[in-house]
């Protein structure tokens, strides 16, 4: 895309394309996880949880933000969970207030068997996704990952 504000055929088409080929794999994702007998925003927060970059904790806020919903909305998929028996609350050790999830062992056996599935789509379909976003990321001035990884490291030294 141009740096003056204009965007040409080759850009929407790119911008579709990667579109296309999220929405695909998120109707995979959606499918996969109804087939389960959960909701998909349910398969969504056992990974968040799961997911967590070390040394983050699996607080409420910290799960609403992961999703991009709100807080009363991330109560109340906890609270299906927790009585379906996947889920557990516990209070912060440090924090009484917070409130922190917990995968069950029936909630780790879901989410495994899920993300087994959600790998194995990635190794046949995920190579489409790369491509349209390496088109994006081309039309976009952006520099191919490898040098993008390399200016950042050296911009830390």
């Amino acid at each position: 895309m141009s740096r003056n504000g204009e965007v040409n055929q080759s850009d929407y088409q790119a911008l579709a394309e990667f579109r296309y080929q999220i929405r695909r794999f998120l109707r995979f994702s959606e499918h996969a996880a109804r087939s389960t007998g959960i909701e998909p925003q349910q398969h969504q927060l056992m990974l968040a949880v799961k997911g967590l970059p070390e040394g983050t904790s699996a607080t409420i806020s910290e799960l609403a933000e992961r999703l991009q919903i709100q807080h009363h909305s991330t109560v109340e998929l906890v609270d299906r969970l927790v009585t379906r028996g996947f889920v557990t609350r516990k209070r912060g050790s440090e924090d009484r207030r917070q409130v922190l999830v917990q995968l069950t062992a029936k909630g780790e056996k879901l989410l495994r068997d899920l993300a087994i599935h959600h790998r194995d789509e990635l190794k046949s379909a995920g190579a489409d996704l790369v491509v349209a976003l390496r088109k994006l990321m081309s039309s976009l001035g952006r520099p191919p990952a490898k040098a993008a990884k390399k200016s950042s490291a050296a911009r830390k030294s």
